[in-house]
Order: C-alpha cells, then structure tokens, then sequence
C-alpha cells in the first residue's frame, strides 16, 4: 500500500521497487490470458502504464494491492483479446472479397460434436467443483481466476498459510478424482 501511495506521488524509485516485487506473478498472470509470450509482454507494459497513472485511484479498502494490479492485468488482457478478435474478423471480412458484409450476416459452422463435448465437460467440472468444500472451491477459484499465491489466498481468506495450502492440495486432489471417475467415453472429451 505504501509503495502505491509514493507511485501516486510520481515516485520512480517506488515505482521501481513495486515493478520487482509483483512483475514475475503479473506477468504469469498476463501469459495465462493471453498464451503468448510476445502478447504478454505488451500487456504487462501497458499494466504498469496504467498503474503509474491511476496508482491514486487504488482503494485499499477495496482489495488487497496485489488483487487491485492482478484485476489490472486481466482487464488489459481482455482488452488486448478482444481487440485482437476484431482485428482478425475484420481482416477476414476483408480477406474474403467482400469488405461490405459484416460478420453478422455471415454463418458461421459450429460442430454440434464440439458443442456437446464442451457442454459435458462444463456440466462434469461443475458436479466435480460442487462436491468440495466451499473453503476448496472458493480456494480454487481465486487462484484460478485472479492468480493468487498461497500467501495472497491465507491474507484474502484470512487463514493460516498453511490452511490456504491444505485447501488448494486437497481441492485439486479431490477434482482429479472426481474426474478419473468419469465414464471412458467422457473422459475422451475432457
């Protein structure tokens, strides 16, 4: 929090100091959304541009720093997808001859085989995830979704580090059960 406050202030060494504590989690965080290293990179630079202009705008009463610049990650990184879908869409509406149809009017082919893999494999991970404590899927979750550490999940939840660990272990452990469980023919879909 304290070096947030001094990076509002236009403080560089702060600044500095910030980027070598969280930029090596920030960074997995970005390569997670966006799957190339190259993309990442451009993301996690446009991150900290905006967390040296808006560090004022940090509410510490909000969420924790570290959850505040990991939200900051994952927006730029849906930003930086969709803007890249656009970009392909269009290009592709281009490429095709007609520049004048949008993508709108034009059919796109789904598989109905992909559609119901990927409705069955939805509806197994959510019978799975139901079958855990909520403690586990709450765990799971947020380090899943918002790439928190053992030690962010302990501060988040308000437990012993070791407890934040246990949940996670145990969650993971119980899900990989819950999946091995699964009939042959489901599992060729996961």
């Amino acid at each position: 929090m304290d070096l947030l406050q001094r990076v509002s202030l236009q403080d560089h060494a702060a600044f500095k100091q910030l980027y070598d504590l969280t930029s090596a989690h920030l960074y997995g965080v970005a390569v997670r959304f966006a799957r190339r290293r190259e993309l990442a990179d451009e993301i996690l630079q446009d991150a900290y541009i905006n967390v040296w202009q808006q560090a004022g705008s940090y509410a510490a009463t909000l969420s924790t720093p570290m959850t505040w610049l990991i939200s900051i990650v994952r927006n730029k990184s849906l930003d930086r997808l969709r803007k890249g879908k656009l970009e392909s869409e269009s290009a592709e509406s281009h490429h095709d001859g007609a520049p004048d149809q949008s993508h709108d009017e034009a059919v796109d082919y789904v598989d109905p085989h992909e559609l119901y893999a990927a409705a069955t494999e939805r509806i197994e991970l959510n019978r799975c995830l139901s079958l855990l404590e909520p403690s586990q899927r709450q765990s799971l979750a947020l380090a899943y979704y918002n790439g928190m550490s053992h030690s962010e999940l302990a501060d988040h939840m308000q437990v012993p580090l070791g407890t934040a660990k246990a949940w996670v272990r145990r969650g993971l452990e119980r899900l990989k059960k819950c999946f091995e469980t699964l009939p042959a023919a489901q599992k060729g879909t996961q």
